[in-house]
């Protein structure tokens, strides 16, 4: 039964998407219809896989070695729902903000091959076929970025196409180099690393293994190859951006996760010069972030690079590999995707309703549109690690986990360069709720706004209501991570 459902979680996605690919023209009405029934229907599918046992089933064999199989555990039913659940909400607020643009048979298709790809890379069983779902997930996304087809979307999508695949090249060089030392590519807590061979040539496998981060690292926007996503983001479609940033993304930080913990493993890495490095670049990428987002005027872009430094947030935890730290890094992975897409949600609805792009221009918002700057307070107070909401509990893991690697000098510094980006980010965004509710004096009152129909208010409200409550009881959460982690170090 588990088998039959992980086929489900792949082709229900794929079908619909192709469908609405060769019916390109398809009455608006119709391709809302199966747009949001595949989505829905992928969302059920997925909640009731995390109550089964783990799955495992091989598709196809191109050689005796390399195979194409997918398996599930509890990394990928953490990947699986956040991906689910994100573009479902998305998806749905994409139904009417896309209502009188071009071409939305087509964009709901490559969301939901984009989607296709991602179930895949997150139920992979080995590196091969992480890599193979990994090269589609850049491909069918591309489209999104280029919805527009202006002169500015069309140079964005080829910066991704061109950022994601050099690093992708990257990446496939570790795993050819890999493959000679490991005693499978398929996923193993621990690592399938052999000991002896590793260690004739170790030199040439840490340079090895630091670059193929770097690699799956540019779709994660770790630096230097981050400089895609203030580029694609202000140019793509709201819902777009909003899944681009808190879903398709996360390729990258399960690519890392799977290259760390399941090929090489933490006990051959840890004190290297190769985690040196990753926490330092990690960090620089946090800092950097949230410093071009706090200068940024662009409210898109403003997000984008918001980000960027979130997303390091993940990589931090992952590089210090502590089981706090770890544990934390994967929360983050949740709370950042349900946070980031309530915010790009709201960048959408202001756009679509008061025609306004800048965050210079957001004065008085609050007394247009209440409701939505409310439910965007909330998501920022996440976002920015006040308690009890959600992003308070992963931060506090990151720093308890990065003040346990026993690293000179870093141990202390990736909590300070936490605290500092998280004062930055509240510095970002609390001031659109500020000068939002609290125009001043001299602010000529403006009328109340339509919010949009349910279709745009109600996901921003559910993600926003969900980032609170889900750092309220996270407890549980919390607790099923950690056993989750433990193992693997």
């Amino acid at each position: 039964m588990n088998a039959v459902i992980l086929v489900c979680l792949l082709l229900v996605p794929t079908a619909a998407g192709i469908a609405l690919a060769l019916w390109n023209h398809a009455p608006k009405r119709i391709a809302d219809t199966v747009f949001v029934a595949a989505l829905s229907l992928e969302a059920l599918l997925t909640l009731a896989y995390l109550f089964l046992p783990d799955a495992a089933l091989r598709l196809f064999s191109m050689t005796d070695t390399l195979t194409v199989a997918l398996a599930t555990d509890g990394v990928s039913r953490i990947f699986l729902a956040v991906g689910a659940f994100g573009f479902l909400l998305a998806g749905v607020y994409a139904t009417r903000y896309m209502a009188h643009g071009t071409r939305q048979a087509s964009f709901y298709a490559f969301l939901l091959l984009s989607l296709a790809a991602l179930v895949g890379m997150d139920a992979s069983q080995n590196l091969i076929t992480m890599y193979l779902f990994f090269e589609c997930a850049t491909l069918l996304s591309m489209p999104l970025v280029l919805h527009d087809r202006t002169e500015e979307s069309i140079r964005a999508a080829m910066k991704y196409l061109f950022y994601s695949i050099g690093g992708a090249f990257l990446a496939l060089l570790a795993i050819f180099t890999l493959a000679s030392y490991t005693s499978s590519l398929d996923f193993a807590a621990g690592g399938t690393l052999d000991a002896a061979k590793a260690a004739a040539h170790r030199p040439l496998l840490e340079i090895v293994i630091f670059l193929g981060v770097i690699g799956f690292g540019a779709k994660a926007g770790l630096y230097p190859l981050h400089g895609w996503l203030p580029t694609a983001h202000p140019v793509a479609p709201a819902p777009a951006s909003a899944v681009l940033s808190a879903v398709i993304t996360k390729a990258g930080v399960l690519a890392i996760f799977r290259l760390i913990y399941g090929i090489v493993g933490a006990a051959f890495l840890r004190g290297t010069w190769v985690q040196i490095a990753w926490i330092a670049l990690a960090l620089l990428t946090v800092f950097m972030g949230s410093m071009m987002a706090y200068r940024e005027d662009v409210l898109k872009k403003r997000l984008a690079y918001s980000s960027v430094s979130q997303i390091s947030y993940i990589l931090t935890g992952l590089f210090c590999m502590t089981p706090e730290s770890v544990t934390g890094g994967l929360l983050h992975v949740i709370f950042h995707a349900c946070i980031k897409i309530c915010l790009f949600l709201f960048a959408g609805s202001v756009i679509v309703n008061l025609n306004k792009t800048r965050v210079s221009e957001l004065r008085g918002i609050g007394k247009q549109m209440p409701v939505t700057l409310w439910a965007f307070t909330i998501a920022a107070l996440g976002l920015i690690g006040i308690p009890p909401a959600a992003g308070f509990v992963s931060k506090w893991y990151l720093a308890i986990g990065a003040l346990d690697t026993g690293l000179p000098v870093l141990n202390w510094l990736a909590p300070v360069v936490l605290l500092v980006s998280a004062l930055l980010t509240a510095g970002y965004l609390l001031p659109i709720t500020i000068s939002g509710f609290f125009p001043g004096r001299d602010f000529a009152p403006l009328p109340r706004t339509d919010e949009g129909t349910p279709a745009m208010w109600l996901p921003i409200g559910i993600l926003s209501a969900f980032s609170l409550l889900i750092g309220i009881f996270a407890g549980p959460l919390v607790d099923w991570t950690m056993a989750l982690v433990r193992p693997l170090l």
